[in-house]
């Protein structure tokens, strides 16, 4: 484990979230996915992530001050010690809400060896004995590809992203990072803070 803190003044705020990181070719799958309907929706307002800013988010912590994050990195890496490393597939498409005027584009993760609700849970576990909140909502492991904006075009985009196949994309997970989220006029900037390295198979 390793905390970097360059950019971050003593007692600064940050904005952290626990996530495992996609491999490239994932992400550019998503974004050839994400090219494609929005050559075909012109019309439709959206705002999309920027491919590398990816990522399955397992517990989003907010603004917290630069000794909490030490915390939440040691948290981070009890866990990840406690977990052996697994496989994931990204696959299929949807909208929330799954009905009606969508207003966020999806991508699934498929755990089907259940590793990755063991990681969370276990997460959640560490990060409450560190004094943090747990998690009230259910975990549902996804990848955000839009956010929907009212449009004309908004309906057919919507539904043109339901009705298509996406992958299945498999890869194995090994690592969990803390991640600090920077909000700017282009989107949010994310950058690792520590990785934790999950144990063997």
């Amino acid at each position: 484990m390793r905390v970097d803190d360059r950019g971050a003044a003593s007692g600064e705020s940050l904005r952290v979230f626990c996530a495992v990181e996609l491999p490239e070719e994932v992400r550019e799958a998503a974004a050839e996915h994400a090219a494609r309907l929005r050559r075909d929706s012109p019309g439709a307002s959206a705002s999309w992530p920027r491919p590398e800013s990816l990522h399955i988010t397992l517990k989003f912590l907010g603004e917290v001050t630069e000794a909490r994050v030490r915390d939440i990195s040691r948290a981070a890496g009890a866990a990840a010690e406690d977990c052996r490393r697994f496989g994931l597939s990204v696959e299929e498409a949807g909208t929330f809400p799954a009905r009606g005027a969508a207003r966020v584009l999806w991508l699934g993760v498929r755990d089907e060896s259940g590793g990755l609700a063991r990681l969370q849970r276990r997460l959640e576990r560490e990060c409450e004995a560190a004094g943090f909140a747990r998690e009230t909502r259910a975990f549902k492991p996804h990848l955000t590809l839009a956010r929907l904006r009212p449009s004309r075009d908004a309906p057919a985009l919507s539904e043109a992203h339901r009705r298509s196949t996406f992958g299945p994309h498999v890869f194995r997970v090994t690592d969990l990072f803390v991640m600090r989220s920077e909000l700017g006029p282009g989107g949010s900037r994310y950058t690792p803070l520590s990785r934790h390295r999950l144990g063997d198979e």
